[in-house]
């Protein structure tokens, strides 16, 4: 009975709209105690949020529970975040619907099956939310209007560096559970060691999906207020200029660059700031060629020097031919293959590029 279905859905989307918290959990009222708990909890972190928009639909009946006789349905919840979000986000959910006194209503979700639902941000704890001029914090830890305020300074940075062509605007979601925190970073993301990363939203087929930076509490909290500075700015570099979606622009590329903008406003030095690729260096281990993509996986034993090494070879181009070439350089690595970029922009051969950083690494850090 799809319209059934859709009819019970329009419910729910009902009540998270008008702040009818009975109604909303009427819809299930026929499920198990744990799983009501789930939704109250699920329908006060819908209500903090600043929704434009939010409703479910049926995708496909996925199943038959043998046992119980419900269907087992795979649904798509869509939602916009007011004043931020251009497009839906989208998140499959896995329900359990079964007739009862006439009509539908919600008995339990997937994971007896073996399903699992796409992560959101409100399956964690009971959220907060903390609004800047340019940015939007949500989560469950502490901390959030320090992230806000440190991300509004970063906007003006990140403009200055790539022009205001974007949105200059930004969601952060700071789940206290470091899992949640690594699932809605993406498939096969980890967020282990790292503080924060900019990730996109999975979206309806054809759409762009949304920017998020997603920040890992524990790991942000441990950074000093230079670092909180370096790590949030980087970040929003990334969605200033697509570096979430982007798979040309090779890596090294992306992320010194964004490394580059997050320390442009900063007084640290150089040699402090690339520590462990200092020592490297004065113990004359220089890096013969940029480093890879593989570099920059979490696992990498050469993380940090990953890094440090990209920032140093994009510092090299804005110190040498000026930021404005930096900025040119990027953005045509984002359409012509590496080796033709740095012809079309610097007038060099990789070869002589890996040459020049390598000298430069050499002055700047011995």
């Amino acid at each position: 009975d799809p319209a059934g279905a859709a009819a019970l859905f329009a419910n729910r989307a009902r009540a998270v709209r008008s702040g009818d918290e009975a109604a909303f959990l009427a819809t299930a009222a026929s499920a198990p105690a744990a799983f009501r708990d789930a939704q109250a909890r699920m329908y006060g972190n819908l209500r903090r949020l600043p929704l434009k928009s939010w409703e479910e639909r049926v995708v496909a009946p996925h199943t038959v529970d043998d046992e119980t006789g419900a269907t087992i349905v795979r649904t798509e919840v869509r939602y916009r975040l007011r004043g931020f979000d251009r497009g839906d986000v989208v998140r499959t959910r896995y329900l359990a619907l079964a007739p009862r006194s006439g009509t539908w209503t919600i008995v339990g979700d997937g994971s007896s099956h073996g399903l699992e639902d796409d992560p959101a941000v409100w399956d964690g704890g009971r959220l907060a939310v903390a609004q800047g001029r340019a940015s939007l914090v949500v989560g469950d830890a502490g901390g959030l209007e320090e992230i806000a305020g440190r991300l509004d300074a970063a906007v003006p940075v990140v403009t200055g560096v790539v022009g205001s062509g974007w949105a200059r605007r930004v969601v952060a979601l700071v789940p206290a559970d470091a899992g949640l925190a690594s699932a809605l970073a993406g498939p096969g993301q980890s967020l282990h060691g790292i503080a924060a990363l900019a990730t996109v939203t999975p979206a309806a087929a054809g759409a762009r999906g949304e920017d998020r930076v997603i920040v890992s509490p524990g790991t942000f909290g441990r950074l000093n207020e230079l670092g909180r500075d370096v790590v949030l700015t980087h970040e929003l570099t990334h969605v200033a200029t697509g570096g979430a979606r982007d798979r040309t622009t090779p890596l090294w590329l992306i992320e010194g660059f964004a490394d580059y903008v997050g320390y442009l406003r900063t007084r640290v030095g150089v040699r402090a700031a690339a520590g462990e690729l200092r020592r490297e260096v004065a113990a004359g281990r220089v890096p013969s060629r940029l480093p890879s993509a593989d570099a920059f996986s979490g696992g990498s034993e050469r993380l940090s020097q990953a890094y440090q090494e990209a920032w140093l070879a994009c510092r090299m181009v804005a110190d040498r031919y000026g930021e404005a070439t930096l900025v040119r350089l990027y953005r045509t690595a984002g359409r012509v293959p590496e080796a033709a970029a740095l012809r079309e922009v610097l007038g060099l051969t990789r070869e002589r590029f890996t040459a020049l950083w390598r000298d430069y690494l050499k002055r700047e850090l011995t």
